[in-house]
């Protein structure tokens, strides 16, 4: 087994530490997401978690570790009788990305328990985390099934398997933490929910602290058993804190006036449902118990906010989580109770005689640790992203980018985006798994089967009762059991819908930058980005002004990126059309190698005009042919007002081989209708 670097030789990250540490005391909070940027050391604390945790009775040959003094009667493996367990580390088992669902919840043996009649289940990764750690590194890029059977199964400590009438449960209680990259997609403002705390982690900028962590890897990646013994002394010392804290979290009282503090800060920040309010007192009792002390204060009440509160604060993607600290000091205050004064000195999260910010033992006095460290933990200032500038909490928005050529102007303000109607690829893709266009999907209507290709995962029983009827007397059948070979399995096919890759084409040129109509623009785009995500697209943004178009974000699954690009859009110049185009057809050509099972879709917004060059307009004609000729669903969404329209966008339209929508029409709610297939040559390819 390798040798996992040391919890406490983590540098800074206080509040992550502290979040996980709570965790590992009260598994009640509900687990850890953490949001960061890559290469900020998110993993490497999540794994050297596991070595802290305390070894967990079992009850031997069990597959699903079931505890000795209290065993599962539903357990596959059981009953139990009682009697002495052994004791192991706790695990820490790791979900990947591509996982199955099999390969997470379990699979049965189907062509036994057809012919036999019996439950052969294989346990899964779910059964094998039960009592420890999940860890789901770049949760934000799993399938949503998956997602939503890991939280279930988190939120209800068992895992359900049911295969065409038989049906398996098990315990599955864990310690989840996901680990995320924001700048590759968010996730679901309702799977942010389900997570009890998150916390935001970043390099720390002081270069005193950015030395400290590139000597300690450097010594650790020397020689890791001696370094990890340099750090066994405070590891064991943590170990027995947290056995500690464990042992005195039921003593722990939690008052009416830290409960009324509790309900008012959830209804002053206007978090949705009762989540919040149970996670933020569980978070606090275990911030009690770690500190030991049997009362919960204020100041745990806050720290608990601090963490449990950001991210239930999203209403859309385009918003940041962040948490005014002046609006929660104020909430606090109002409903103090009278036992609480200021007068009482701060214990902090370390309780009496503690130290270290992030309630983990002090560094200072640490093997290779600096001196005077700086602290990492500072909370920054909340950032409201492009998209929300009325929100109560938002900064000054960044500068708009100052016009650098003749006739160009700074960007405007979008317009308030709206729900917009759906618009989807013709045919049947095979793509990932998403919320748009018709796909043969894992999940979703059963249309037919098929021979399995490779584990068999969707049983079409039906079809393998009937392609093995006609054998039973030549198998020799006796009784009334079913005589099933593996040839006769068939896989269900389903259809359900994909995600797409959808890809702007912004017109920014001098046509557009009437500030009204830029502004109507940039709000249509931002609606539909919105749509983007709620349908688990990929995106992407080019625009195109002046001479030339620019790859303003390439394709991502992170919209609130593409949104605030499409903030700070100054317009004006001549109208390049066909280099928009053009560029699209480039971007298209790559990702369609990098991932050609997602079909695109082509989003042109403008008003069809093209100017600049020789013969732009038939330039624009033959670059918008390319597409039409390899099959590229397109839309163009018309950008023309007034009274004389020259109707260029629908002419554009005709030349891609797709449909045009006026800006009117594209609202969800419009007169025109609510869905809209793209018409385009794909349609024969499907």
């Amino acid at each position: 087994m390798s040798t996992r670097y040391p919890f406490t030789a983590v540098v800074g990250m206080d509040d992550l530490r502290l979040a996980l540490l709570l965790n590992a005391v009260s598994p009640a909070v509900g687990g850890v997401l953490v949001r960061g940027e890559k290469g900020t050391a998110k993993s490497t604390a999540v794994r050297a978690l596991a070595d802290l945790l305390p070894a967990v009775a079992v009850v031997p040959g069990c597959r699903f570790s079931c505890d000795p003094a209290a065993p599962d009667p539903s357990c596959p493996d059981g009953p139990h009788e009682s009697g002495p367990g052994t004791a192991r580390a706790a695990r820490m088992v790791e979900l990947p990305v591509g996982a199955s669902e099999d390969r997470l919840v379990g699979a049965l043996d189907i062509e036994r328990a057809l012919g036999e009649g019996v439950k052969a289940f294989e346990p899964g990764l779910l059964a094998d985390a039960h009592r420890g750690i999940l860890y789901v590194d770049e949760v934000n890029l799993l399938h949503d099934h998956l997602i939503d059977l890991l939280l279930d199964a988190a939120a209800m400590g068992s895992s359900y398997v049911e295969r065409e009438g038989v049906s398996v449960r098990h315990a599955a209680r864990f310690l989840l933490v996901g680990t995320m990259n924001p700048e590759e997609g968010e996730l679901r403002p309702q799977l942010l929910d389900r997570f009890g705390l998150t916390v935001e982690v970043a390099a720390s900028r002081e270069p005193a602290q950015r030395v400290e962590v590139v000597r300690r890897r450097l010594a650790f990646d020397d020689d890791p058993a001696a370094f990890a013994g340099r750090w066994a002394d405070e590891e064991s010392a943590l170990r027995q804190r947290i056995v500690a804290a464990r042992e005195l979290l039921p003593s722990v009282t939690l008052g009416d006036a830290v409960l009324l503090q509790i309900a008012a800060t959830c209804a002053a920040f206007e978090v949705d449902g009762m989540r919040a309010d149970i996670v933020m007192a569980r978070t606090a009792t275990a911030l009690a118990a770690w500190a030991g002390r049997t009362e919960v204060t204020g100041d745990d009440v806050r720290q608990a906010a601090l963490l449990a509160l950001p991210h239930r604060r999203r209403r859309n993607p385009f918003d940041a989580p962040g948490l005014d600290q002046d609006k929660l000091d104020e909430t606090l205050e109002q409903f103090q109770g009278e036992d609480e004064g200021d007068d009482d000195p701060d214990p902090g999260p370390e309780g009496p005689g503690g130290g270290g910010g992030g309630g983990v033992p002090p560094q200072g006095d640490s093997p290779e640790s600096p001196a005077d460290s700086p602290d990492a933990s500072e909370p920054s200032e909340p950032s409201e992203p492009a998209g929300s500038p009325d929100s109560p909490d938002a900064v000054e928005p960044p500068a708009s980018p100052v016009p650098s050529g003749p006739g160009e102007r700074a960007a405007v303000k979008s317009a308030e985006p709206f729900r917009t109607k759906m618009l989807s690829v013709p045919g049947l893709g095979e793509g990932a798994a998403g919320r748009r266009s018709r796909a043969r999907t894992e999940h979703g209507r059963t249309t037919g089967s098929r021979r399995p290709q490779g584990a068999l995962t969707k049983l079409h029983l039906t079809a393998t009762v009937q392609a093995a009827a006609p054998h039973q007397r030549a198998r020799g059948r006796v009784g009334r059991g079913l005589v099933v070979r593996r040839d006769d399995l068939r896989q269900a096919t389903r259809e359900g819908r994909e995600g797409n890759l959808v890809l702007f084409v912004v017109d920014a040129s001098g046509s557009m930058a009437a500030r009204r109509r830029m502004s109507a623009v940039k709000g249509a785009v931002l609606s539909l980005l919105l749509d983007a995500y709620q349908r688990r697209d990929k995106v992407g943004l080019i625009t195109f002004r002046g001479k030339e178009a620019e790859l303003a974000l390439p394709p991502t699954s992170s919209v609130d990126a593409a949104a605030a690009r499409l903030e700070t859009l100054p317009t004006g110049g001549r109208t390049p059309l066909a280099a928009g185009l053009l560029r699209a057809h480039d971007v298209l050509r790559v990702e369609r190698l990098r991932d050609p099972s997602r079909r695109p879709l082509l989003v042109v917004v403008t008003d069809g005009r093209a100017t600049g060059g020789p013969e732009p307009v038939a330039l624009a004609g033959r670059a918008a042919r390319l597409h039409a000729a390899e099959g590229i669903a397109s839309v163009v969404v018309d950008c023309e007002s007034g009274m004389v329209r020259l109707g260029l966008a629908g002419e554009l339209a005709r030349e891609l081989g797709g449909s045009a929508v006026t800006l009117d029409e594209l609202r969800a709610d419009s007169i025109a209708g609510l869905v809209k297939d793209v018409q385009g040559t794909s349609r024969r390819a499907a």
